[in-house]
């Protein structure tokens, strides 16, 4: 045990390293746009910007992450700045007159994409609920709640009118809102009533528990008809392994929060199941998209290998160690570790990672950051890891 243990502890001091040599640095040179606020995502690979267009999402996960790093890590004032920056920019500029968060913006804050897609409240929300962490002004909490109770009066219909599909015919629920909320429930639990938060939790983990996932095939569905079952259909088969592994380390978070050891077991079988079903037997690596039946998916970037999908995993591996201590966790962890650091890294540039890779491994785009990929996933991997295995 004691060499485990400091074989453990060895992958902890690298994931800190990596995070406050390489990575962090990079954001706070090439992303921070102290002219008109917020963040520029889009970076090539040398963090030269390509793009100045402001997705919400992404500016609330970077200013959710230099808070963090600020509560979590060390009490800098250029990370308190640079969570400032974010959260300034997203004040002024990120709602409707409904209180709904746009997608995206210009870069000096005009709207360009309508509030259709939750996701943008969602982490708004955890910004601005870490924020007030660091400078517990009333404002930032009432941001934080108000748009926390928006998701949850929306959660039953979160596209409202820009929903494409035809009511009535194949309703379905899917899986995304439920997983983030459980995490959100967690990251606001030092603004929210306790009674809401066990409630909440308590309901969402019943239904990914018993509802997305199934126990005779042992996997988690993307979607599901509102009854719970089964739909034979290209939505109704949908696999994204990702998802389900990185709802796992939320439920092994939310077990080791109310000391429930037998969800903490059960979140972590479930997270074994994802993963040997979604790894890549020929050339390794975890899919993005699978058929439940093994039918072609519809997605045709399902064989695709992407960064938080490796980096979720590896965090959910993390915390099974660390909570259960189990052999096979080690065995992956090392297994995934392998194939991420070697594939996704930039050892040549250093910095942030890559994002897309092909199925074979190789990269597919050199790009550093974009529409969808942020400072979130490589540096909050980097510091959950480190900060489980470091105990």
């Amino acid at each position: 045990m004691k060499r485990i243990e400091m074989e453990m502890k060895k992958y902890a001091a690298l994931y800190r390293t990596e995070l406050l040599n390489e990575v962090v640095p990079f954001w706070e040179k090439k992303s921070l746009d102290t002219v008109h606020g917020g963040y520029v995502t889009c970076l090539n690979e040398n963090g030269e910007v390509f793009d100045t267009d402001k997705f919400m999402w992404l500016q609330a996960r970077q200013a959710w992450m230099f808070s963090t790093l600020f509560t979590q890590v060390e009490a800098k004032e250029n990370w308190k700045d640079a969570a400032k920056l974010g959260i300034d920019f997203m004040k002024k500029n990120g709602r409707d007159a409904q209180g709904n968060w746009y997608f995206s913006l210009t870069k000096e804050g005009r709207p360009l994409v309508q509030a259709y897609n939750i996701f943008s409240d969602c982490f708004a929300a955890m910004a601005f609920g870490a924020y007030y962490k660091l400078d517990p002004k009333e404002e930032y909490a009432a941001i934080a709640k108000a748009t926390f109770q928006n998701i949850l009066q929306r959660q039953e219909n979160p596209k409202g009118k820009y929903d494409k599909t035809y009511p009535g015919t194949r309703e379905m629920q899917n899986f995304a809102l439920p997983m983030i909320l459980c995490n959100l429930a967690l990251e606001l639990d030092h603004l929210l009533e306790k009674e809401q938060v066990a409630q909440l939790t308590e309901g969402i983990s019943d239904l990914i528990l018993n509802k997305f996932y199934q126990e005779d095939s042992g996997l988690v569905y993307e979607n599901i008809a509102p009854n719970g079952t089964l739909v034979n259909s290209f939505e109704g088969r949908l696999l994204n392994p990702g998802h389900a592994i990185e709802a796992m380390w939320f439920l092994m978070d939310l077990g080791a929060k109310n000391g429930d050891n037998e969800l903490i077991a059960k979140a972590e079988k479930i997270m074994f199941q994802q993963l040997e079903f979604g790894w890549d037997k020929e050339h390794d690596g975890i899919f993005y998209f699978l058929d439940a039946k093994g039918n072609p998916p519809q997605q045709l970037e399902w064989d695709q290998k992407l960064w938080w999908v490796h980096l979720e995993t590896l965090v959910a591996l993390a915390k099974s160690i660390r909570l259960t201590g189990n052999s096979m966790a080690k065995e992956w962890f090392e297994k995934v570790h392998e194939y991420t650091w070697n594939h996704f890294r930039d050892s040549d540039k250093g910095g942030e990672w890559f994002g897309y890779l092909n199925r074979r491994g190789e990269p597919l785009l050199k790009l550093k950051g974009g529409k969808w990929k942020g400072c979130f996933h490589v540096p909050r991997a980097l510091l959950q890891v480190s900060k489980t295995l470091e105990i």
